[in-house]
């Protein structure tokens, strides 16, 4: 099988239910930005090592992420009801849960939050605040989407809590190297 088609010369696409669409459709600007979002979390994840048990947990974590995100391309490319509709594994509450459970997990280690934090620090915190960025952005085009074809809760619910999980990571990575977080200096006015 070739990896090209040459179906996509037209600047349309196919989604899994068979119905063809343009490129810059809503529905491949957000399932896209999800696959984004996945290629992100593999850079993640090419920064964590093994040996170092905070980092092997991540990459477990992970793992369970990507495939997710997968499923949720699969459900952003096969709206509910469409042709191959009961092929397509949909998030639901289950998975939502078990990212919050993450969340309580990766958090109790992190001291208290006492100000914004800036999205630097470690290069890992640095790869996971990138990559929460990224997953803001797909959730944000999941809702735009939403507002002109129907978009299950799971998967935007889904979104929404793993950009805190990589918000707790970072802040976590950055403990873990011995770097604080990063405080947001706001602007002072100025005096005349």
């Amino acid at each position: 099988m070739k990896l090209y088609t040459r179906t996509g010369d037209d600047g349309t696409t196919g989604l899994f239910s068979g119905t063809r669409v343009s490129k810059d459709h809503p529905r491949i600007e957000a399932y896209g930005t999800v696959d984004e979002f996945n290629a992100v979390v593999g850079m993640v994840m090419s920064a964590c090592r093994r040996d170092v048990p905070f980092e092997a947990r991540l990459l477990e974590i992970f793992a369970q992420v990507q495939s997710r995100l997968f499923d949720i391309g699969a459900d952003l490319a096969t709206p509910e009801g469409a042709n191959n509709s009961s092929k397509i594994l949909r998030i639901d509450e289950d998975h939502v849960q078990e990212v919050e459970g993450w969340i309580d997990e990766i958090d109790s280690a992190n001291p208290p939050l006492r100000a914004f934090v800036m999205p630097s620090g470690c290069e890992l915190a640095a790869r996971l605040h990138l990559a929460r960025t990224v997953c803001r952005r797909a959730e944000r085009l999941m809702v735009s989407l939403a507002q002109l074809e129907p978009v299950g809760t799971g998967p935007l619910r889904y979104m929404n809590r793993l950009s805190d999980l990589l918000f707790a990571m970072a802040r976590r990575a950055n403990h873990h190297a011995g770097v604080g977080d990063v405080p947001w200096i706001p602007a002072r006015r100025a005096v005349s």
